[in-house]
């Protein structure tokens, strides 16, 4: 099968754009832009914006909140983070699309995979290629096309590059929250499965920090007169790690623990950092009794007091009748190209999580192809530039010839297309 004659050119057009894609991608990923790294997330952010400058959109740089960390000592801090970009064209075009995707990178500016290099011809090694900013490539190529076409004038569109999606978006989420007002769809271009395979329903997610304070003591002199924080602290990631199992569709993860010092000294600090998944939003208020109920018992001891920090950022990613649709035109796009495309559930999560809970359809795995992301081993196929890219094009050209009008409403329930 082949896509509609009235598509081809603009289609066709990517052909000659691979190796654009190419270079950019190989471009930011030498800027180290991990979320803490607000110097080189602002970096890529001006990158980005040269790049944009064919699309005659009115850009805006948007700063957002510092980031709030229980460092190690048991001590909130402050980081700041990089600015966002958004870049708006048509306001007023029957449909509006919201396009998204994040500068920053799991790899801070003091890890050791920084650079780029090739495994074979067609797959790519380096930091953040796929995840994510092999995707903006992605994204900003499709929307060129769709420029380029007669289709433009029905699509209006926003783009949001947001700088702390690595950390859970929390200065950029309320600009997600503000675009979704005012659109109808959201295409997110986070890394595909490393088989092509798009991400459908996510589970939600929490990060949360526990300080415990106890006495120090001489433990050889004084030892009965110590509280130890390590000990009180391991008790409650015991029963934070038994919660497993308890709850369907609930995981719960010890990820980060750091207490004590000098072993003649009774430990009079200890803390830990853990994250929590789950498929239902009902489910965060069991998790959080639970967590209550584990405070309580070690805060009971004498001369012990846990502090808990932290919350639920992200709720589960569910699909709406009009998100299955969407799904259904990306696999009939693909047919149209020659390419498979299926979706299935994954424990992963996204800013795709944040505009479905505003009620906005998105699919957020329109990047490249690869995997492997968050580790030294992340790679890209440099071939799925050109057929994603193609991809989001038709999705787009189709949604503005009329695809999908009956599943778009508009936050007054009227129909925007």
């Amino acid at each position: 099968m082949t896509a509609d004659a009235r598509y081809t050119p603009w289609l066709e057009w990517l052909d000659s754009q691979q190796d654009e894609m190419l270079a950019r991608t190989l471009e930011l990923a030498e800027i180290n832009s991990g979320s803490l790294n607000a110097e080189g997330v602002n970096r890529v952010r001006q990158t980005l914006a040269r790049y944009c400058e064919s699309l005659d959109g009115e850009a805006q740089v948007l700063p957002v909140g510092p980031y709030s960390l229980i460092d190690e000592s048991g001590v909130e801090r402050h980081f700041p983070l990089g600015d966002a970009l958004r870049i708006r064209k048509r306001p007023d075009a029957p449909l509006q699309v919201f396009f998204c995707g994040h500068m920053d990178t799991v790899f801070a500016i003091d890890h050791p995979f920084q650079s780029v290099r090739w495994l074979d011809d067609n797959t790519l090694n380096g930091p953040g290629v796929a995840d994510l900013k092999g995707g903006l490539m992605v994204m900003l190529k499709a929307l060129e096309a769709l420029e380029r076409s007669p289709f433009a004038e029905q699509v209006g569109w926003e783009i949001l590059f947001n700088p702390d999606e690595e950390i859970g978006s929390p200065g950029s989420a309320a600009l997600i929250a503000e675009a979704a007002r005012r659109v109808d769809i959201g295409m997110i271009y986070e890394p595909c499965m490393p088989d092509g395979t798009l991400a459908g329903a996510r589970k939600g997610s929490g990060n949360f920090s526990v300080v415990v304070r106890g006495r120090a003591a001489h433990a050889g002199r004084e030892h009965h007169l110590g509280r130890n924080a390590v000990r009180a602290l391991c008790d409650f990631v015991s029963g934070l790690d038994d919660l497993n199992g308890q709850r369907d569709g609930v995981t719960i993860n010890p990820g980060f623990i750091h207490g004590g010092g000098a072993v003649n000294v009774v430990p009079d600090s200890a803390m830990a950092r853990f994250n929590i998944r789950l498929e239902r939003a009902r489910d965060e208020a069991w998790c959080l009794e639970q967590l209550d109920r584990l405070g309580a018992e070690i805060n009971a001891r004498d001369g012990i007091s846990l502090q808990l920090h932290g919350g639920f950022g992200r709720k589960p990613k569910q699909l709406s009748a009009a998100n299955q649709a969407l799904f259904e035109l990306a696999r009939d796009c693909g047919a149209d190209l020659g390419m498979t495309i299926d979706w299935k559930p994954t424990g992963g999560c996204c800013d795709g999580n944040n505009l479905a809970a505003a009620g906005i359809p998105n699919i957020d795995t329109l990047g490249v192809q690869g995997g492997k992301i968050h580790s030294s081993d992340e790679y890209m196929l440099v071939s799925s530039f050109t057929e994603r890219a193609k991809l989001s094009a038709l999705i787009l050209m189709k949604l503005a010839d009329g695809a999908l009008g009956d599943h778009l409403q508009n936050k007054e329930g009227t129909h925007r297309c």
